[in-house]
């Protein structure tokens, strides 16, 4: 019954395609991605939900964060049966794999990543599992984007507006962040859009955010409307927040990457490797409650005006009037946050650090200004500070200012923080940026030549291939020729550069017709003169591994038109820098979003 109805779909879908303009299909397209995310974010976030509000109960009837330490055992060693049993042994995690669909396999992304982050993160982070749904909600609704237009043969450039119709409308309708999710779109995949693609990218998160609304329940979202006034005169500590979130950004991001690929290099069976993180992590979470599933709750709970109550059912309980012990114990479980999440995802989870950059945000905020206030030293609005917090560390961890300030305000409900949301997400970035070149999520693609960057030169450098523009029909000279041989080749092809090879063809310099036409127009001289005579050594070599960027700041720094190419150790042909350039050319054209 289900597929009849799926079929009767696609068919009302592709009766419409025929009848509408491009644009308009492209309209339609945008709303129906956007629900699909929609979907996705309402399973993940009420199933995460009701287990939440379970073990809160049970823990209510203990008094003890047993059953916290349990669930997420049992979370991620169900996550591994399902990954081995159901989905093939592997699973690609985290949003770079976003940025590598567009960059390396012409926004093509497989099929399965439709369901298999919804199936796998649900029983990471709804069993308590230390990390976030936001990734795999951005997964899916790419995947979704994708697939749709896969199904209906639209263009690479469609594809990819469509990739990011679905990662819009999963951050709005995850967070209620319209604006957030389009300027995450932007800023995270879309570096390089024309504003009429703004549109379907618009159409989308509105989508998204609607049926988030009308379906969700919005406790089960991070909201807030609790906020304190605004003083100007407070911005000095708004700017030393902005450094610390800046610094601490980077201390998650190192941190991390060590202790996931820490569990990435054990050879160990997959469930055994499951067991030993969940082992870990059941500890951290049995002394710290908070480091269960996303966390968002514990950050309603420091926002509001009774933050003691974060320590209710833990070790700490009798403390909870105790300031000091209050500070000790969040500021603790924000600097092991980094750890319960890596090694979640590292040992077999899967998650996202979306959420985590948001935990540990609120309580640096929390931490900052609650300490200053119990010295006496001067009296912070705790809520604000907690809530700014947040748009610094995802400002650093993510590289995406824009979306940190954005997504803030709007949970909050208004833009009175805007302000001090500015200072801290930009203060945070710049440091971050200054000793972290890429986002964490980009990072690891990059150094491979991989992902999309800030930078849209080498976003495009990166799509062409070196192999496609080395030509390798060039003559070739000995060594021991004379000019006159030369005259000859150059009389009958439009070469103006030669290799000079021996016997084995290895290169042993560079002819330039250029740089000889005195020479080759002295009868006497072209007789007698031998090429090893005016040959000169190259000034830079290309191989076919190198990158496109890699070989355009070879041109860029030697001023060469030509460059010659060697594989295996001997000559293979020449690459020029107009080739290149039109590559360039035609790669950027293709790809830009109008």
């Amino acid at each position: 019954m289900f597929k009849k109805y799926i079929s009767k779909l696609e068919s009302i879908i592709s009766w419409s395609q025929s009848i509408l303009t491009e644009k308009q299909f492209i309209f339609l397209s945008s709303i129906l991605v956007g629900i699909s995310s929609a979907f996705a974010v309402i399973v993940l976030k009420t199933f995460a939900h009701w287990v939440f509000s379970f073990a809160t109960y049970i823990n209510g009837i203990l008094k003890l964060s047993f059953i916290n330490s349990v669930l997420p055992i049992a979370g991620l060693l169900l996550t591994v049966f399902v990954i081995k049993k159901l989905l093939g042994g592997t699973i690609e995690k985290g949003t770079s794999q976003i940025l590598y669909a567009v960059a390396k396999k012409a926004s093509i992304i497989p099929q399965k990543q439709m369901y298999a982050h919804i199936v796998t993160s649900s029983l990471t982070v709804g069993l308590g599992g230390s990390a976030g749904l936001e990734s795999p909600i951005v997964v899916t609704g790419a995947a979704f984007g994708s697939n749709y237009a896969q199904k209906y043969k639209l263009s690479y450039k469609d594809r990819t507006l469509l990739i990011g119709c679905g990662v819009a409308a999963g951050i709005a309708a995850a967070f209620n962040a319209p604006i957030a999710g389009v300027l995450f779109a932007i800023e995270f995949l879309l570096v390089d859009v024309s504003i009429s693609a703004f549109t379907p990218i618009m159409i989308a998160a509105a989508t998204g955010a609607l049926v988030s609304v009308i379906a969700l329940d919005e406790t089960i979202l991070l909201n807030f409307r609790q906020q304190q006034e605004f003083d100007y005169h407070k911005i000095p500590f708004y700017v030393l927040l902005g450094i610390i979130t800046g610094f601490i950004s980077i201390y998650y991001t190192r941190n991390f990457q060590r202790t996931e690929h820490f569990f990435h290099r054990l050879k160990m069976n997959p469930y055994k490797k499951a067991l030993l993180g969940a082992s870990i992590l059941a500890i951290l979470i049995f002394v710290f409650p908070t480091l269960f599933g996303e966390g968002y709750e514990s950050i309603k709970v420091l926002s509001e005006s009774n933050p003691g109550e974060i320590l209710e059912n833990t070790l700490f309980g009798s403390f909870k009037n105790n300031g000091w012990v209050l500070i000790g114990f969040v500021g603790c479980a924000m600097m092991l946050k980094v750890f319960a999440t890596a090694i979640t995802m590292g040992s077999g989870g899967n998650g996202g650090n979306f959420a985590p950059s948001l935990f540990v945000g609120s309580y640096i905020g929390f931490v900052f200004s609650k300490g200053l206030n119990l010295t006496g030293l001067t009296h912070l609005p705790v809520s604000n500070f907690t809530m700014v917090g947040m748009a610094g560390i995802l400002s650093g961890l993510f590289h995406a200012p824009l979306t940190a300030i954005f997504l803030i305000a709007e949970i909050t409900g208004g833009y009175s923080l805007m302000l001090p949301l500015m200072i801290v997400a930009s203060i945070s970035f710049a440091i971050s940026k200054r000793f972290e070149k890429h986002s964490m999520d980009v990072k690891d693609l990059a150094k491979k030549g991989h992902a999309f960057t800030s930078n849209k030169d080498t976003n495009v450098l990166s799509t062409l291939n070196t192999n496609s523009i080395i030509q390798t029909d060039f003559l070739t000279v000995s060594p021991e020729d004379n000019l006159e041989k030369l005259v000859d080749l150059i009389s009958h092809s439009n070469q103006v550069y030669f290799a000079v090879v021996d016997k084995e063809k290895h290169l042993l310099g560079i002819v330039n017709f250029n740089n000889i036409r005195e020479i080759i127009f002295n009868k006497y001289r072209v007789k007698y003169t031998l090429i090893k005579d005016i040959m000169i050594p190259p000034v830079d070599i290309v191989y076919p591994f190198n990158s496109m960027e890699t070989v355009m700041n070879k041109f860029e720094k030697t001023k060469a038109t030509f460059l010659p190419v060697i594989k295996d150790e001997k000559y293979y042909g020449f690459i020029s820098k107009s080739a290149a350039l039109e590559a360039y050319r035609a790669k950027l054209k293709s790809m830009t979003i109008e």
